[in-house]
């Protein structure tokens, strides 16, 4: 004998609020099949034509796959039915989609304001805004943009200008360095040159010396010039000549020459003039003193042009080379600056302090600058090309993303994932992809504007979990006998 089932009773009406849900829901439907015309629509007669406006349909805010052609209330739940937005068509979608800037198809770091012809003559590719967003866009009271302090500035293509900052100091010159070494050996007698920093001219006098070699060379020459005339002449002259020749090459000017051709003999002291212009910036010379051929008396240095040595992290030295305008600010007097140039890249590098010296060139006519004073260089290493460029500090990073907001329009803003480059001067940043010229880029207060977006996105994903779609219908096999086992 079968055993019968005990159904409960609640199931009993729980069976039978389903049946009628169902009722109910298939009524609707037929409803709103069968409305007006059987079309859903109403015509509209205008002249020729006919114009049809779709009617306005009603859904249930917990069921969206309810759907009626007329108020009411949600044959499941029983509340009120919502008017349901109508979805724009495609087509009207792409018409109302703003271009924000148009790109290389082969180079998306190539950006134009308005369409044409890439640099390799491709046609331009538009990037629309909403393929730039990255989250939902922000709504701001005007009252409480300000409260926010939110600052606008506009994105703009200007030259890539980046420096490099290091510091440096003034040196001498090397190749207007000059070293005083006589040919011969003597004592100085008297010294005019007495200190160093002393400032020489050429032809000015150094020293006066007794030398014995000298007094034997314009013998010689005096020798030689007594000759002229008289038999052998032209070996006379060239015997007169090599023996001045080798006065002149004993550094004896001519001025103390003549004098020794007035006396008509040798002079037993001669003056040594300067044959630099410059400063005496080492003295070995002691009046007095004895000295051997080749002994260096005296260093001169032109400081009417100056050398500044600076000091270049290895991370900065690809970027610099000679050529480059380089400036230069002393630390005690930072409202003057001087222009240079590089004039040349060490080829080594110091192993302590890990970095290369870069050799600058600086005039010095009005001699302020002196050897040994520190300054801080600055060398402008752009390439000269151009860019769009947006402050530092309107970027927002996370990682690896970096996002800047935008304004759309009178109190709306959107996030946009961007690609930038390099940092440039005066605090402001190389953009290659995701702003485009024009842009109104937010610079103050985008952390709040950055909250309030990430805050609106959890919630629309949180309205989306509470509210997935409906499941698909599946075929539920009712047994009579289960069913009706106790009735």
């Amino acid at each position: 004998m079968t055993r019968k089932r005990h159904v409960p009773k609640w199931a009993w009406g729980a069976g039978i609020l389903m049946i009628l849900a169902v009722l109910g829901v298939g009524m609707a439907l037929i409803l709103h099949r069968a409305g007006p015309a059987d079309t859903g629509t109403t015509g509209v007669a205008h002249g020729d034509h006919t114009h049809e406006t779709e009617a306005e349909l009603w859904t249930c805010s917990m069921h969206p796959f309810i759907v009626l052609d007329e108020p009411g209330d949600c044959p499941v739940c029983g509340m009120a039915l919502i008017p349901k937005a109508v979805e724009t068509p495609a087509a009207t979608q792409d018409k109302e989609r703003g271009v924000a800037y148009w790109r290389a198809p082969m180079n998306p770091a190539e950006i134009y304001d308005a369409p044409g012809k890439s640099a390799m003559g491709m046609d331009l590719v538009p990037v629309y805004e909403d393929e730039l967003v990255g989250g939902v866009e922000i709504r701001i009271d005007p009252v409480v943009e300000q409260n926010m302090g939110v600052r606008i500035q506009a994105a703009e293509r200007a030259r890539l200008a980046r420096s490099v900052h290091t510091w440096g100091h003034v040196t001498w010159d090397e190749t207007r360095t000059y070293d005083i070494s006589p040919r011969f050996s003597g004592w100085i007698q008297t010294l005019h040159a007495n200190f160093e920093g002393q400032d020489v001219k050429k032809g000015d006098p150094l020293f006066t010396v007794y030398s014995p070699e000298l007094i034997a060379a314009q013998e010689e020459y005096l020798h030689a010039r007594q000759r002229l005339g008289g038999p052998g002449s032209g070996y006379n002259e060239r015997l007169l000549a090599s023996a001045k020749r080798k006065l002149l090459n004993y550094a004896m000017a001519p001025s103390e020459i003549r004098r020794a051709e007035k006396r008509g003999r040798a002079l037993d002291t001669v003056t040594i003039t300067s044959p630099y212009s410059g400063v005496v910036v080492d003295k070995r010379a002691v009046e007095g003193g004895y000295f051997g051929a080749g002994t260096t008396l005296f260093t001169v240095s032109d400081l009417s042009r100056v050398w500044v040595e600076a000091h270049v992290y290895e991370y900065e030295v690809a970027r610099v080379r000679a050529g480059q305008q380089a400036s230069m600010v002393l630390p005690f007097s930072p409202g003057e600056s001087r222009t240079g140039k590089v004039a040349f890249v060490y080829p080594f590098m110091e192993g302590k302090t890990r970095d290369i010296t870069v050799r600058m060139e600086f005039d010095n006519g009005d001699a302020f600058l002196k050897p040994d004073m520190y300054a801080n260089v600055t060398i402008e290493t752009g390439t000269g090309d151009s860019g769009v460029v947006i402050p530092a500090e309107s970027v927002l990073r996370s990682g690896s993303k970096e996002t800047v907001f935008v304004r759309t329009g009178k109190g709306r803003y959107t996030p946009r994932e961007v690609l930038t480059g390099v940092t440039l001067d005066d605090g402001r940043l190389h953009v290659l992809q995701g702003v485009a010229p024009g842009d109104q880029v937010v610079v103050s207060g985008q952390f709040l504007l950055d909250s309030e977006s990430q805050l609106k996105e959890a919630v629309a994903k949180m309205m989306e979990a509470s509210n997935p779609p409906p499941p698909e219908a599946r075929p539920t096999e009712v047994k009579d006998d289960d069913f009706f086992e106790d009735m």
